[in-house]
C-alpha cells in the first residue's frame, strides 16, 4: 500500500478518488493500527514526499490520538498505550525528527502529535526524556531557527496538554530558561521570539515556584514588559496575553509591577494596534474579574479580604476610566450588524462594566461627567458612546446612587429610541434592558416603572420593535426583563401588564416573523420575551388571551411542517424555530393547567400530540429536545389521560432514550421518563419493561456521557414509586448498578472541581433511587430490600464522613435513611444500632437550611420507630 498516493488522493478534488482513499485509509487503520500509525509517522518525518501527504499524515496521526468527546479520547489514549514499546519508540523518534523538517507545515504539526503523545505518556510517568531532548535542540550548536521555532511551539503545547503536576521543579526551570531565552532581542529570528512568547504563555501554569521567588518572578516580568514594546506586532500582542494570564494565575503577586504595567497598558490603548491594545484592555478586565472573585468569596466578612484583595481597579480608578472613556468613541461604522464583531470600544465597555462591579459607586462621578457632556452631540459617535458608558455602569452602583439617574434619564433615554442613527438605537435599547434588568423592582419604595410611565415606555418599545432587525432584537430585550420584574410578585401587582398583554403579543409575533439567517437573533429573542410576559401574566385576567396565543403558535408549528427543506441550512432553520415554539408551548400549557382555565389544554391535547409527534418524525433518529420537554410539560398538564398516547410516543422516547452521541437528548429523555412516572403512576407498567432495559444499557455504555447517569439512576426511583411492588422484577438488574456506582464515587479524583460536582450528582442520583425503589417497595414486600440495606449504609456513612458532599447530597442522604426506616420497620432495628453515624449526622443536619432540618427530623423520627419497636 502506498501511503503518500492514498493521502494525496485522499486530498483530491474528484470525489470518487477521494472515497476510495478514505475507504482504504479507514481499512488500514482498522487491520493494522501500530502499522497504519507507524507508516503516517514514517511519512511525516520524511522530506522528499510531498508537503501536502506529509501535513494529512500529521493531522491523521493526531486524530488518532485526540479526540474533543471525552469516551472518545479515552479510548484513543487506551489504544495507544496498548501499541508495542518499539513501535511508540519509531514513531516519536519520527516526530521528533520532523521538528527539524525544510517544510513549515510538517514541522508544526509534528510538536502539535508530540504534545498529545505527551498528554497520554506524561501521566504515566512515560517518555520522561521528552523536555530534555526538547531543551536539546534549543541548546544544540548551530540550531537552525525552523529547528527552534517548532521546538519552542512544541514545548508550548506540551505545556498546554499536560497538567503542572505532571513536571517536576527542575524542568520547569529548563523551559523557563529556554523560553525567556528564546524571547531574548539576541534572537535574530522573529519567528523564534514569537513562538517562544506564546510557549511561555502556556509555561505560565507551571511556573507556581518561580513566581513566588522574587527574584525570577521579577526577572520573568522584566523580560515580559520589554517584550510588550517589541517592533513586531504579533510579539507585542503575545507578550500582553502573557501580562493577562499573569493577572488570572499570579494576581497576588503583581503588586510591584502595577505602576509600569498600567503605563503599558495606557500607552498601548492610546496608540497601538487594535489587536495589541484590545489585549491590553483585557488585562484590566482579568483584574476586574479577580478583585470581584474576591469581594464574593469574602462577602459578609468584614474587611476580611483586605489582605487578598489589592483593590488594583480602585487606586487606577481615576487614570483608567478616562483612558476607557476614550475608547467608547473608537466604535466602527455598522458594528452592531454584526454579532462577531469585537473591537476597542466594545472591549472598553466590556471593562468598564465590570469596572462598575468591582468598584460601585466610585465609578459614577467618573462616568456621568462623560455621559452628560456627549449625549446631545450632534456626533452620532459621541451620542452612542454616552448612552454606552451610562449602560455599562448599571450592575455595581448602589440604587440609591443611580435611581436618581435613571428617574432624570429615562425620558431621555425613550426619546432617543427615535435617534437618526440605527447605532445609537440600538445601545439606548440595550441600556433600557439593563435599566429593567437591574434597577426596575415593582414592590420598592421608588420603582423605575410606574403606572405613571408604563404606557408611554410600552408605547415606545411595541413602536421600536418594528425598527431595523438589530434594534428590534435589543427592544425584545428590554421587553424581556421590563416583565422579568414582575416574576415574584403578586398577581395584583402583575395585573399592572395586564392592559398590555395583547399588543405586545401582538408586536412580537411581528418581530417573530423576520425572516433570513441574520435575523435569527430577532427571532430568538422576540420569542424568549413572548415566553417571559406569558410566565409573569395574571392568569385569572388573561386565560382567553393565553388560550388564543395556544392556537397561533400551534398554528405556527403546523406552518413549519411545510416549509421547504433543500439544503442543511433550511432543516436548521426549521428545526430551530420548532424548538422556539416547543418553547413557548413549554410556557403556555403550565400556565392554563394551573387556572381554571385548564380545559383548553384538554381540548387541543390531541392536536398539541398529533404536532409534536410530526416535530419528532421530520428528524429522522435525531430526537427533537424541545418537542420531548414540552411533551413532559403536556404530561403533567393533563394527567393520567396521557396514556393514550404513550403507543405512538414510546418509539419516540426509546430513540432518545438510545441517543448517545446527542446526549442532551438523551438526559432530557431520562426527565420525561420522570415526568411520564408521575402522571400515570401504575398505568406505565406496560412500558417500563423497554424502559428498564434502554436506562440498564445506558448506564453500562462507556461512551455515554457520564453526566447522563445520576439522573438515570433518579429515574430508577421514579419508575419504582410508579410502579411499586412490580419493581421486583428489576431488583436484580437495578440494584447491582446502584452499588457499582456508589463505589465509583469513593476513587473520584478529589482534586479536581468537576469531578466533586460530578461526585455530588451522582451520589444524590443513587440516594433518589435508593429512596424511590424503597417507598415503592414498601409493604408486603418490604423484606425484598434487606439484602441491600447494609451496602446503602454503608455507603451513606461514607458519604456522611466526606466533606466534599453539597447540601443537596446531605438532603438525599437523611431522607434515605428515614425511608429505610420506614420500609423496613422493625426489622432495620438492628441495622441502625450497628451503624450509630445516623446520630452524629443529624446532629450536624442542625446547622443546615430548613429544608435539611426537616428532613433529618423527619428520619430521626422514622428510626426512633424502628428501633423502639
Amino acid at each position: 500500500m502506498d501511503i503518500t498516493q492514498i493521502l494525496l488522493a485522499a486530498q483530491s478534488p474528484d470525489g470518487n478518488l477521494r472515497s476510495v482513499a478514505e475507504s482504504s485509509l479507514k481499512l488500514f487503520q482498522e487491520q493494522n493500527l501500530p502499522r497504519f500509525l507507524l507508516s503516517l509517522s514514517v511519512e511525516l518525518s520524511n522530506d522528499e514526499r510531498p508537503p501536502e501527504s506529509r501535513r494529512l499524515a500529521g493531522i491523521i496521526l493526531k486524530n488518532s490520538l485526540d479526540a474533543k468527546d471525552c469516551s472518545r479520547k479515552e479510548l484513543l489514549g487506551q489504544q495507544w498505550v496498548s501499541l508495542d514499546l518499539s513501535i511508540k519508540s519509531r514513531i516519536k523518534e519520527s516526530l521528533l525528527l520532523t521538528l527539524g523538517s525544510s517544510v513549515p507545515d510538517a514541522r508544526q504539526v509534528s510538536s502539535q502529535v508530540i504534545a498529545k503523545v505527551a498528554s497520554i505518556e506524561m501521566p504515566r510517568c512515560e517518555w520522561q526524556d521528552l523536555i530534555a531532548k526538547l531543551l536539546g535542540n534549543m541548546t544544540q550548536h548551530g540550531a537552525s531557527a525552523p529547528l527552534k521555532q517548532a521546538t519552542l511551539e512544541a514545548l508550548g503545547y506540551v505545556c498546554e496538554e499536560i497538567s503542572p503536576e505532571h513536571l517536576e521543579q527542575d524542568q520547569v526551570n529548563a523551559v523557563l530558561t529556554a523560553v525567556v531565552q528564546g524571547m531574548n532581542q539576541a534572537e535574530l529570528s522573529v519567528e523564534v521570539r514569537l513562538a517562544a512568547v506564546k510557549a511561555l504563555y502556556n509555561a505560565l501554569y507551571f511556573a507556581d515556584s518561580n513566581f513566588a521567588n522574587d527574584m525570577e518572578r521579577n526577572y520573568i516580568m522584566k523580560v515580559i514588559c520589554e517584550t510588550a514594546v517589541s517592533n513586531e506586532v504579533e510579539i507585542r500582542q503575545a507578550a500582553f496575553e502573557c501580562l493577562v494570564a499573569i493577572a488570572s494565575i499570579y494576581y497576588m503577586h503583581l503588586e510591584p509591577y502595577m505602576q509600569t504595567v498600567f503605563n503599558l497598558t495606557s500607552n498601548t490603548v492610546k496608540g497601538d494596534e487594535e489587536s495589541v491594545a484590545l489585549q491590553a484592555i483585557e488585562f484590566w478586565s482579568t483584574i476586574c474579574d479577580e478583585e470581584i472573585q474576591l469581594q464574593e468569596e469574602y462577602e459578609g466578612y468584614d474587611d476580611a479580604d483586605s489582605s487578598a484583595n489589592f483593590r488594583f481597579i480602585e487606586k487606577a480608578l481615576p487614570s483608567l476610566a478616562p483612558m476607557l472613556l476614550e475608547t467608547l468613541l473608537k466604535q466602527e461604522e455598522d458594528q452592531e450588524q454584526d454579532d462577531n464583531v469585537w473591537n476597542i470600544s466594545m472591549s472598553g465597555g466590556t471593562c468598564l462594566r465590570l469596572i462598575a462591579k468591582a468598584v460601585g459607586d466610585a465609578i459614577v462621578p467618573l462616568v456621568m461627567p462623560f455621559v452628560e457632556a456627549n449625549i446631545t452631540n450632534p456626533d452620532w459617535h459621541c451620542r452612542e458612546a454616552a448612552t454606552f458608558a451610562f449602560g455599562s455602569i448599571l450592575d455595581g452602583p448602589s440604587l440609591p446612587k443611580l435611581a436618581p439617574l435613571v428617574h432624570a434619564g429615562l425620558d431621555f433615554l425613550l426619546n432617543a429610541m427615535k435617534d437618526p442613527n440605527s447605532q445609537v438605537k440600538d445601545t439606548t435599547a440595550w441600556t433600557l434592558g439593563r435599566v429593567f434588568e437591574f434597577l426596575n423592582s415593582p414592590t420598592s419604595v421608588n420603582p423605575i416603572v410606574t403606572s405613571g410611565n408604563l404606557t408611554r415606555i410600552m408605547t415606545v418599545l411595541l413602536e421600536s420593535s418594528k425598527d431595523v432587525p438589530n434594534v428590534a432584537e435589543k427592544v425584545c430585550g428590554a421587553i424581556y426583563f421590563l416583565a422579568q420584574g414582575y416574576e415574584n410578585a403578586a398577581d395584583s401587582i402583575s395585573s399592572v401588564l395586564t392592559p398590555y398583554l395583547p399588543s405586545v403579543i401582538t408586536a412580537l409575533l411581528s418581530a417573530t416573523d423576520c425572516v433570513g439567517a441574520t435575523h435569527f437573533r430577532l427571532r430568538s429573542s422576540a420569542y424568549e420575551a413572548l415566553n417571559e410576559i406569558v410566565r409573569v401574566s395574571n392568569i385569572d385576567e388573561t386565560s382567553s388571551i393565553i388560550g388564543q396565543l395556544l392556537q397561533e403558535v400551534m398554528r405556527r408549528l403546523n406552518l413549519t411542517f411545510d416549509l421547504e427543506v433543500f439544503s442543511s441550512g433550511d432543516k436548521e432553520n426549521q428545526s430551530d424555530l420548532q424548538a422556539l415554539l416547543c418553547g413557548v408551548l413549554q410556557v403556555i400549557l403550565p400556565k392554563l393547567s394551573n387556572s381554571d382555565a385548564e380545559s383548553i389544554i384538554t381540548q387541543n391535547a390531541d392536536q398539541l400530540m398529533f404536532l409534536f409527534l410530526r416535530v419528532f418524525a421530520c428528524h429522522g433518529s435525531t430526537v427533537h429536545e424541545e418537542a420531548m420537554l414540552a411533551i413532559g410539560v403536556l404530561a403533567d398538564a393533563i394527567g393520567p389521560d396521557f396514556v393514550k398516547y404513550m403507543p405512538e410516543f414510546f418509539k419516540y422516547l426509546e430513540a432518545g432514550l438510545q441517543n448517545h452521541e446527542e446526549y442532551q437528548v438523551c438526559s432530557i429523555s431520562v426527565g420525561v421518563v420522570g415526568d411520564i412516572c408521575r402522571t400515570l403512576e401504575d398505568k406505565v407498567l406496560p412500558f417500563c419493561d423497554g424502559i428498564m432495559t434502554v436506562l440498564l444499557k445506558d448506564l453500562s455504555n462507556p461512551m455515554l456521557n457520564r453526566s447522563v447517569k445520576p439522573p438515570i439512576f433518579s429515574c430508577f426511583g421514579d419508575i419504582a414509586l410508579a410502579i411499586g411492588e412490580n419493581f421486583e422484577k428489576y431488583l436484580p438488574y437495578a440494584m447491582p448498578m446502584l452499588q457499582g456506582a456508589a463505589e465509583l464515587v469513593v476513587v473520584l479524583d478529589q482534586s479536581d472541581d468537576d469531578m466533586v460536582h460530578y461526585g455530588n450528582q451522582l451520589r444524590r442520583g443513587i440516594f433518589e433511587a435508593y429512596s424511590g425503589i424503597l417507598q415503592g417497595i414498601k409493604g408486603p414486600k418490604a423484606q425484598l430490600m434487606v439484602p441491600y440495606a447494609t451496602h446503602l449504609l454503608q455507603f451513606t456513612e461514607a458519604v456522611y464522613k466526606d466533606g466534599s458532599r453539597d447540601e443537596s447530597v446531605t438532603k438525599a442522604a437523611v431522607a434515605v435513611l428515614g425511608d429505610l426506616a420506614d420500609t423496613l420497620g422493625p426489622i432495620s432495628k438492628d441495622l441502625f444500632r450497628n451503624h450509630l453515624f445516623h446520630v452524629e449526622f443529624f446532629r450536624e443536619c442542625l446547622d443546615s437550611d430548613e429544608e435539611v432540618r426537616e428532613a433529618a427530623s423527619w428520619a430521626q423520627g422514622m428510626i426512633n420507630q424502628a428501633v423502639v419497636a
